[in-house]
């Protein structure tokens, strides 16, 4: 038996019309401001920073209430949810729907690879990775998960690399990877509005996410962008102004802080109405050629051994801890692990769920012409070994500087405050004046970078999907932000500024959540009906009939042939 050719295209055998993918998606074309959508959330947003100018005692209380009952009825959901989407992003990248490009079938890439990936990088996580690369090692190794081991036990740096790894690597990027792919499916495949709310066109109708459910979508996403995006405005400006104060600046109390958010505002609000092809991508490509050097200098002038032992080393803690750090709740130790998860690993989930309509959908506008493949294996993998190396260097040389002092961290690095851990390990170095400046224009230039993403995809979600947002209106959020990440500042108890952060952004995240899940539905949904995937399964059927056909009236001895049906 031979098969000379099989069809690809045409009406399928029992699905309908295969429609044509659009020649010029609707996200090209430039679209006025949604009144509604700008108008609820920006009245919302204005009111939340008066009410946080005027009142900040209230807001901090009525905060930590609706915190504690969101961890205490929710935190289980967060923990589940996280997971749920490594498994979803997964699946889709190594399933028969990896093969479908975002975007028409002969498109190619927009940008190159290299800047491809320094662009979502940045964007995702840099300045996370500037406040935590040492103090979260170092945390877990002095302080390690409850449960686990004990302070100053020889296994605490296995404990440590792997929980940290935990945060950074597979699950953050799979979070922002199916909202990135689901926005980028709904605008480049399908023609829509790049707007959360097209995306769930299968479930709501192509012509109802105009309607009140859909602007309700949109409005989330701009308060989960705001507050996600203002929570690391707020850890930008606490470790600028660590390193300004161990460089004989004195930061007292939060007005300097105030000061050095309004600067990088001013920043990223000048960077983002430059647009994605000069602004970002010129800084992101910046950032990545700094923190390499910085990377570098603290790998050779550090342990540098055993920073290579602990990348393999990690690789297999975390393999073969994952099933428990991901099942972690506050069942398995009570209100000490709940406490716990508050403080990391759920927090970073909120923190990492609030930011995906913006990285999302930033990731989603660079990434048009990749396959879903392509699309899902670079976002995840290629990140989360760039996060394997820029842990095992800062991480591993703090806790060697640790471990030499006291492993219990009550004395040496681990006894400085937080966001002024990285600046006591430059110190350490040759140059440490030098490496100190160098990386607090990194953390600047870091936030600027992802600041002005997330300002212009706000201005994108305010102007019903146009990729090319009125400048005022990018103004007018990144503004909104500075004020937000103020309040932020503000609202927490005495010194505690970073657990005022953490409180906010779990809290706004929550609704968002919820987003997500169905997201994921409707993704699904849209990617059966898949005009690729609708050809292939016409092929499959065509075939098994024309087979049976031929098996059944002549046995083996036919091949198959196509010809054009009579009109």
């Amino acid at each position: 038996m031979t098969i000379q050719d099989t069809p690809r295209s045409g009406e399928p055998v029992s699905d309908g019309p295969i429609p044509e993918i659009p020649a010029a998606p609707a996200a090209d074309q430039r679209h006025p401001v949604d009144r509604v959508i700008f108008g609820v959330a920006a009245v919302l947003m204005l009111a939340f920073i008066v009410w946080g100018a005027a009142s900040t005692d209230t807001l901090s209380e009525v905060a930590s209430t609706v915190l504690n009952g969101i961890m205490n009825a929710g935190g289980w959901a967060f923990v589940l949810a996280a997971s749920g989407f490594v498994v979803f992003a997964l699946y889709l990248a190594f399933s028969r729907f990896g093969k479908i490009p975002l975007g028409r079938d002969d498109e190619v890439p927009e940008f190159r690879t290299v800047s491809w990936i320094a662009m979502m990088f940045s964007a995702g996580m840099g300045i996370g990775l500037m406040f935590y690369g040492v103090s979260e090692p170092l945390s877990h190794f002095t302080s390690p998960p409850p449960g686990t081991v004990a302070p100053g036990d020889p296994a605490a740096l296995d404990v440590a690399m792997a929980t940290t790894l935990f945060h950074w690597t597979l699950h953050p990027w799979a979070i922002y990877a199916v909202v990135g792919l689901a926005i980028a499916y709904s605008t480049f495949r399908r023609g829509r509005r790049q707007l959360i709310s097209s995306a769930f066109a299968p479930l709501l109708g192509e012509h109802r996410t105009d309607g009140p459910l859909g602007k309700a979508i949109d409005i989330l996403a701009i308060f989960a962008t705001l507050f996600g995006s203002a929570a690391s405005l707020g850890l930008g400006a606490l470790q600028i102004g660590a390193g300004l104060s161990l460089n004989g600046i004195p930061v007292e109390g939060k007005l300097l802080l105030v000061l050095i958010i309004a600067v990088l505002t001013l920043a990223f609000v000048c960077s983002a109405v430059t647009g994605v092809a000069k602004g970002i991508q010129w800084l992101s490509n910046i950032n990545m050629v700094l923190a390499g050097v910085l990377a570098l200098v603290v790998f050779v002038g550090g342990p540098t051994i055993l920073i290579l032992n602990l990348l393999p080393t990690a690789i297999g803690d975390y393999a073969g801890n994952l099933a428990e750090m991901a099942s972690r709740t506050a069942a398995n130790g009570g209100d000490a692990t709940a406490e716990w998860l508050a403080g990391w690993t759920v927090f970073y989930w909120a923190w990492w769920i609030s930011w995906t309509p913006f990285v999302g959908m930033f990731i989603a506008r660079i990434s048009r012409g990749r396959t879903i493949r392509q699309f899902v294996t670079g976002v995840i993998l290629i990140p989360s070994a760039v996060s394997l190396l820029w842990f095992a260097i800062f991480g591993g040389a703090a806790i060697d500087q640790q471990r030499a002092v006291d492993p219990t961290g009550a004395v040496g690095l681990a006894a400085e405050s937080t966001e002024g851990q990285l600046f006591g390990l430059l110190a350490s170095m040759p140059l440490g004046a030098v490496l100190s400046v160098l990386a607090m224009v990194l953390i600047a230039i870091f936030f600027v970078s992802g600041a002005d993403a997330a300002s212009v995809v706000m201005g994108t979600l305010s102007s019903r999907g146009s990729i090319d947002p009125s400048r005022w209106v990018v103004i007018f959020w990144g503004v909104v932000m500075g004020g937000i990440a103020i309040i932020m500042l503000l609202v927490s108890p005495g010194n505690e500024a970073l657990q005022g952060i953490q409180n906010i952004t779990i809290i706004m995240a929550a609704p968002f959540a919820l987003v997500m899940v169905l997201l994921c539905v409707a993704l699904t949904k849209d990617l059966r009906h898949d005009p690729l995937m609708r050809r292939d399964r016409r092929s499959r059927e065509a075939v098994e009939q024309a087979v049976d056909y031929g098996s059944q009236n002549f046995g083996d001895d036919f091949h198959l042939s196509v010809k054009k049906v009579k009109d």
